[in-house]
């Protein structure tokens, strides 16, 4: 005798859609996707570690949790009022979401906090191939904890050994030689003196660009929370363009968080107590193959994996 499948009565066609309609959903609401949240909740009291992001709605931050999801993350939208964090005026540029979280949590702070723009590659990331990743994966967050701020760049180009002799600098627009555009060198001097009328204005400044670092809870607690309160609505009320107002705190991050103001590092002790590169050949004011000035702020199309000639590049770490 043959075994075969007996036919069951026939079913409408629409009813079977509906049922198969049905199930999907409750299949793909029951059973959501994977995805990165942009932001980590905080549910369980401050962390160890925290990175803090300023970022516009263009940019793409996942390769932060892709990569680094053991440290909880805030991601600041400023060109996004809807977002769930953001700022209360887009202006001062990263330096307005760094003093932002900082006022928001300066009771529950991290112990560690990490303040990045938002792209993985950018030019003046101390690395070979401009990565941020490597510079924040091998962090040495003993030394981090250590010595209070950390800029998270050792070679002095640009900013060191001096950036501003805000005295010999100083000029009004009405003093600028014809052709010179207003200089961030040009304001300091006034503008320091408004954010930090306690402290007399240095007669040299140097610390490496670009206002990305790591600071602990206990130097950002050293002083009062109205203190960046006060250097936030700074921000909100200059007359100053963003490029200058947000300029004058990179130079200033240093000082607030107590280093001097003249604070650059020797490049080799900076690569080794920072990652652990204590092989290096090196000058004061760099190593050698860590980090060259590109020509562009704007890194080729395809980069890493493609060079500024169009080239092929060997490039071996993961990326999107």
């Amino acid at each position: 005798m043959a075994f075969g499948f007996r036919r069951g009565p026939k079913l409408s066609a629409i009813p079977v859609i509906l049922l198969l309609f049905l199930g999907g959903v409750w299949w793909l609401t029951s059973h959501p996707f994977p995805s990165f949240q942009l932001s980590t909740p905080r549910s369980k009291g401050p962390p160890a570690v925290e990175i803090v992001v300023a970022s516009m709605k263009h940019e793409d931050t996942r390769w932060i949790p892709r990569y680094i999801a053991e440290w909880p993350r805030q991601v600041y939208v400023v060109d996004d009022p809807h977002s769930p964090l953001t700022v209360p005026v887009n202006k001062g540029r990263e330096a307005m979401v760094y003093l932002t979280h900082l006022i928001d949590n300066y009771d529950h702070l991290a112990d560690t906090t990490i303040f990045i723009h938002a792209s993985r590659f950018q030019w003046h990331n101390d690395d070979p191939d401009y990565d941020a990743l490597p510079t924040l994966r091998h962090l040495n967050m003993s030394f981090v904890q250590e010595a209070g701020y950390t800029n998270l760049r050792c070679v002095w180009v640009l900013g060191c050994p001096v950036e501003i002799r805000p005295f010999d600098d100083e000029l009004r627009v009405d003093q600028l030689p014809d052709g010179t555009k207003l200089a961030t060198k040009h304001i300091f001097k006034q503008a320091f003196h408004e954010l930090l009328p306690d402290i007399d204005v240095p007669v040299a400044v140097g610390v490496t660009c670009c206002s990305q670092f790591a600071v602990t809870k206990e130097t950002v607690q050293r002083r009062p929370r109205a203190d960046y309160v006060r250097f936030r609505q700074w921000l909100i009320e200059t007359s100053l363009v963003d490029d200058l107002s947000g300029r004058v705190l990179e130079y200033s991050w240093h000082i607030i968080f107590g280093k001097p103001a003249v604070h650059c590092p020797r490049a080799q002790d900076c690569y080794c107590n920072m990652w652990g590169l204590c092989d290096l050949t090196c000058v004061d004011r760099e190593c050698t193959g860590r980090y060259t000035l590109p020509s562009s702020a704007t890194l080729p199309n395809g980069w890493p994996r493609i060079g500024w000639e169009g080239e092929q590049r060997e490039y071996s770490s993961p990326i999107p």
